[in-house]
């Protein structure tokens, strides 16, 4: 046991150069479309923008382009050319919001076929360079764009909001694009992605865009009638944007003294309660947005979550933690790559349960409080509802969001999820117990749809008076008469108004 050497010995090195498929790893890394938006969107604020445009381009039902558009400070050729290589090295500014020198590429191949990148300084040129995953799978060959296309490509954004200086971002063959070319499917797309994105950058910047220096602008056009179908700015949404504080005395500022002596400050706050603000409910559950928000020079890096410090529970839906990290503490706080959360050190949740106020309050206390005011709040409501199985598959997220916020739910016990199947035509539905599966006859599906496409989470309206009709079946442990009486008469009326619909939709 006592030859064990600490140090490995080694013979010398060779250089390993990465293999040309490395970009279809770097492009596999779950990017979600508003987060490989708001990785573009950094490299704007970094560049020094006042306003950046998210443009999505239709050709008739066709959507075709997406690109970012900024009139920042711009790239000269050396430095498009660091910005286009994978891992480019350069100087971060402290304040600076990129870190890594991946995020333009791999939030772009994460989507797109190709990315474009077009700039120009108020004394360069107007330049590109173009990644296409078709070639970056096979070679480390960037192509370099044609410069009058260049010119042209940034003067069309001229003064919106390119004026002596500017980049434009462009993503073609985006994978997530309708690709019927169906008008109508594509306007319920752009309503779908645009909402989300608008909510999602409102959010992790709402920090710059209230300031009255900064703009972000979402808008669709066709590029063939030049007609404009939205163009609207993002507005700031700031989670804690509360009118009245929910109790007295908060926020509280709690120090978290790390071993190093080093101090993170925690901005604690307390929500009102029953709030309806979309700052409070716009994104996420109860569950999601309770916790800890981490920013990282302003832009917000995490939202919501208590990062393994306790687990989230419905008491605690009011409890909201602002933290700003402070620079030079990378051994604590680690930003994934997408930057859309941070991993915490073991001396952070230590510091964190150890942290007090100025008073000598702890930390631990304001958890308490956050509780307490959940709690009575829903006593003075003379409300206790009981708790229930919560809706699992099947179910739109937004509707399991309000169930989750309006009722407790059960410990232990597997979701009820919803499937089509085929069924007599006599059965609307059927209970797998076990399983926690209620089970609709496929034969009414395109009926009670009006003939659009089912997915998954289709028929919102139907499933969620299906979850609240049978939801304590799978809650109770007695199979009395009365209960299969109950089931009896849903199953005839239902079968009856679902028969109904099929009439007039066949008619």
């Amino acid at each position: 046991m006592g030859d064990w050497q600490f140090e490995v010995p080694t013979t010398g090195s060779k250089r390993l150069p990465p293999d040309a498929r490395y970009m279809e790893g770097l492009a596999s890394q779950g990017y979600g479309f508003e987060v490989a938006v708001a990785d573009l969107v950094d490299n704007s604020i970094d560049a020094g923008a006042r306003d950046v445009v998210v443009h999505f381009l239709r050709d008739g039902g066709r959507l075709v382009t997406l690109l970012v558009v900024d009139d920042g400070v711009g790239m000269d050729d050396d430095t498009l050319d660091v910005a286009m290589t994978v891992g480019g090295r350069r100087s971060y500014d402290r304040n600076a919001l990129g870190m890594f020198g991946t995020g333009l590429k791999s939030a772009s191949l994460s989507h797109a076929e190709s990315v474009t990148v077009v700039t120009k300084t108020r004394r360069s040129r107007p330049i590109g360079r173009r990644w296409r995953m078709e070639q970056a799978r096979t070679d480390f060959l960037c192509d370099i764009v044609e410069p009058t296309f260049a010119q042209t490509l940034l003067d069309r954004y001229a003064d919106r909001p390119i004026t002596w200086q500017g980049t434009v971002v462009r993503w073609d063959g985006v994978k997530d694009f309708p690709s019927n070319g169906d008008a109508g499917q594509t306007d319920r797309y752009l309503i779908r992605v645009i909402n989300n994105l608008g909510l999602h950058l409102g959010l992790y910047f709402h920090r710059f865009l209230a300031r009255d220096d900064f703009n972000i602008t979402i808008a669709a056009e066709d590029v063939t009638t030049g007609t404009v179908y939205m163009d609207f700015g993002v507005e700031p949404m700031d989670p804690f944007a509360y009118p009245s504080t929910g109790k007295a005395g908060y926020p509280r500022r709690y120090a978290a003294v790390l071993p190093t002596g080093d101090a993170v400050t925690l901005n604690a706050h307390v929500w009102p309660p029953k709030s309806s603000l979309p700052e409070f409910r716009g994104h996420g559950t109860v569950l999601d947005r309770q916790g800890f928000y981490f920013y990282r020079n302003d832009r917000l890096v995490q939202a919501g979550g208590w990062n393994r410090l306790r687990q989230p529970e419905q008491h605690l839906s009011l409890a909201r933690v602002a933290v700003d990290i402070p620079s030079g503490l990378a051994d604590v706080f680690r930003l994934t790559v997408k930057k859309a959360g941070v991993e915490v050190s073991p001396s952070f949740t230590a510091a964190v349960e150890s942290a007090k106020d100025g008073d000598g309050s702890t930390f631990t206390e304001y958890l308490a409080v956050a509780d307490a005011v959940y709690r009575d709040a829903r006593k003075r409501a003379g409300v206790e509802r009981k708790p229930v199985i919560a809706p699992g598959k099947g179910f739109d997220p937004s509707v399991r969001r309000v169930i989750d916020e309006e009722l407790p739910f059960l410990d232990g016990e597997e979701p009820i999820s919803i499937r089509w199947q085929k069924l007599d035509p006599d059965v609307f539905f059927e209970l797998d117990r076990v399983e926690h599966v209620v089970y609709l006859n496929q034969h009414y599906r395109t009926a009670l749809s009006s003939g659009r496409h089912g997915g998954l989470n289709d028929l919102p309206m139907v499933k969620s008076l299906v979850y609240l009709l049978l939801h304590k079946v799978f809650e109770s442990e007695v199979r009395g008469s009365r209960e299969k009486d109950n089931l009896r008469l849903w199953q005839h009326i239902l079968v009856a108004a679902a028969k109904s619909e099929l009439g007039r939709y066949e008619a």
